[in-house]
């Protein structure tokens, strides 16, 4: 039987457009987790894991009360994180992203992310696992299945309340099954995503 893992990136919060770090679900947000919600209505979801900040566990508990069969859980393996610093093969573009973050702050990133891995990509059999949590993560989970070169989680993006699908059938490795799925959303709801320079 195959074990799923559904990754999704939280709403949009209230206070993004403002440059804060965390805060309640924008109105746009907690339409996009009720829409999330009825996306997933069919899933025989077995546990639903959230990041313990603010606007993950407000898009836990909407989708929970359209999915009442499932209690949400915080994980702190959920946190929004920088999981890797400089690596010698990422390019120079991103020195200055880096140049923000304190060497405690990527260190404890990266271990997180290992225990994240250690807890999550294992086998479940017949598991159907709902993690709600942080676009960085999202990017380290779809890079290490992937197995990409570590600093390539810097170029996996997620919007809001999109929808990605690991599975691992027995035997066999994890696979990309689909990643940042945002049919169930109109497209006014399309957020979270950086915005591409016309061509």
């Amino acid at each position: 039987m195959t074990h799923y893992l559904y990754l999704v990136r939280h709403g949009e919060h209230l206070d993004a457009e403002h440059g804060l770090e965390d805060g309640p679900l924008s109105p746009r947000g907690r339409r996009q987790a009720e829409l999330l919600a009825d996306r997933l209505s069919g899933v025989p979801l077995d546990a639903l894991w959230h990041s313990p900040l603010e606007r993950a566990a407000e898009t836990a508990r909407a989708v929970a009360v359209r999915l009442q069969a499932i209690t949400p859980e915080p994980s702190s393996l959920l946190f929004d994180c920088i999981p890797t610093g400089m690596t010698p093969d990422t390019p120079s573009v991103y020195e200055a992203f880096f140049g923000s973050y304190t060497d405690a702050e990527i260190d404890a990133g990266r271990a997180q992310m290992e225990d994240a891995v250690g807890e999550f990509l294992v086998r479940k059999p017949a598991t159907h696992e709902l993690l709600i949590t942080h676009n960085f993560v999202i990017a380290w989970f779809v890079r290490a299945v992937l197995d990409a070169p570590q600093w390539r989680w810097l170029t996996i993006n997620q919007a809001h309340c999109g929808l990605t699908v690991l599975a691992q059938r027995p035997g066999r490795p994890w696979t990309l099954v689909s990643h940042n799925d945002l049919s169930h959303l109109p497209h006014e709801l399309h957020t979270g995503l950086p915005e591409v320079p016309p061509v």
